[in-house]
């Protein structure tokens, strides 16, 4: 499971945003792609996503993919990214999503 989050200027938002939705109508095409939910909070300049994948091996890959690398690199200097990752049971879904929304909800700070 990865769980990420962007802070930054509200204007970049729309941006970021596209890209998600471009990388997530590949879903089905990604290798080891189980799920993935995107989030943002326009006034709070906020956006991320909750994501689970079938392996490490599979998150390294769409990490690699060149529209994620793009996004990345024109966006990581202009606000904060973080990102957690960890293995769960899938069959326990509100663990998955009450572990995702506590770190969410946490200020790098507390992480």
């Amino acid at each position: 499971m990865s769980v990420t989050r962007f802070d930054g200027a509200r204007r970049d938002l729309p941006g970021i945003y596209r890209t998600g939705l471009s990388l997530a109508a590949r879903w089905p095409e990604l290798p080891g792609a189980v799920g993935v939910w995107l989030w943002s909070l326009p006034l709070a300049g906020s956006s991320g996503s909750v994501s689970v994948w079938g392996s490490a091996r599979a998150l390294r890959g769409f990490i690699g993919l060149p529209e994620h690398v793009r996004v990345m690199d024109r966006y990581r200097t202009r606000g904060t990214v973080r990102a957690i990752t960890w293995t769960v049971e899938w069959g326990d879904r509100n663990a998955l999503w009450s572990r995702a929304r506590h770190w969410l909800a946490q200020t790098p700070t507390q992480a």
